[in-house]
């Protein structure tokens, strides 16, 4: 049987997520056709997990998981050293938040398997804030693991938090081990490792969507918690191509594009993912002539692709997750 080789890009079906801090802004701002009658927090753009799988849209392989494509195409997909078993590196998310989030923090490498979790560094990319809009990223300064428990015991946390104000196309790289919150009025695109592992610390009193509290993680969370994080600032938009994260499991760049400038990239040196945080680039991929704000894109590692940019862009690419 002759093999079929994927289109340039692969692009994949959006699993909307309900969450209480969420609304429908992924409607105004991204002009999708969500279900009705609920608010929606994240949208799963791109994710192999046993739970949450992604399905291609459009092409030869239209229908099929992405947790099939690496086992049956995985030196097509990733590059001829990937194990099929292995789950896809990074999972990719737009979030909507409508309200705040919780204050939570993911585990770092070093007691993730202990406390029965998987790490998950990830990146912020801001692609609209309301006015007066921020996050809280790390601590302040001087602020020790004791005052920390004795302000979530008197629920005055949030004066050790360092407050960070946001603005469109801000950039915030979130390691393992860094306490974060999304705060309400903003809409952002995640990068991050492939792993659904959050404790919450607080929760600011709030139900969720059953009309219960949340459940907190108070003591996984203090044993992840870097306190010696502390006032992490954010990377600012450039007119030049900046590098916005550079961990061991992805490396993330932010390219602005003038109208009518182009992006190509050849065969065989890694897979990629692209995703359009402003306007719209034209290709040469016939099942997907072109990527509008909020597409996120898989280029495969046995293809090439070339972008055009039909207006002023700004793209983020995604690579060195394959280990290739």
């Amino acid at each position: 049987m002759a093999v079929v080789f994927p289109p340039p890009l692969l692009r994949f079906a959006p699993l909307y997520q309900e969450r209480v801090w969420g609304g429908r802004g992924l409607e105004e701002i991204l002009h999708r056709a969500l279900p009705p009658k609920k608010i929606f927090g994240e949208s799963w753009e791109i994710v192999d997990r046993p739970e949450a799988q992604s399905l291609v849209e459009g092409g030869p392989w239209s229908g099929r998981t992405l947790r099939d494509l690496l086992e049956r195409d995985a030196s097509v997909v990733m590059g001829p050293h990937w194990e099929p078993a292995r789950h896809f590196p990074i999972l990719v998310k737009w979030l909507d938040a409508r309200d705040r989030m919780s204050l939570q923090v993911h585990p770092p490498a070093a007691v993730a398997a202990s406390l029965g979790g998987e790490p998950k560094t990830e990146n912020w990319y801001i692609a609209e804030a309301a006015p007066g809009a921020a996050v809280l990223a790390g601590l302040r300064p001087g602020v020790t693991r004791a005052q920390f428990e004795a302000a979530l015991r008197s629920h005055q946390l949030e004066p050790l938090v360092h407050r960070i104000l946001v603005h469109k196309g801000d950039s915030i790289f979130v390691p393992s081990g860094r306490l974060h919150a999304i705060d309400a009025g903003n809409v952002i695109l995640e990068i991050q490792q492939n792993s659904d592992t959050t404790y919450r610390v607080y929760d600011w009193g709030r139900v969720g969507l059953d009309g219960q509290p949340r459940q907190l993680h108070i003591e996984q969370s203090l044993k992840s918690i870097n306190f010696a994080d502390a006032e992490p600032a954010p990377i600012t938009p450039s007119p030049e191509a900046t590098v916005l994260a550079d961990s061991p499991s992805f490396r993330l760049r932010r390219v602005p594009l003038a109208t009518g400038q182009t992006l190509a990239f050849a065969a065989g040196g890694q897979p990629r993912i692209l995703s359009v945080v402003e306007g719209a680039l034209a290709t040469d991929d016939p099942v997907h002539p072109k990527l509008e704000r909020g597409a996120n894109a898989l280029i495969p590692f046995a293809t090439s692709v070339r972008l055009r940019a039909q207006v002023a862009s700004v793209v983020l690419v995604t690579e060195n997750f394959s280990g290739s």
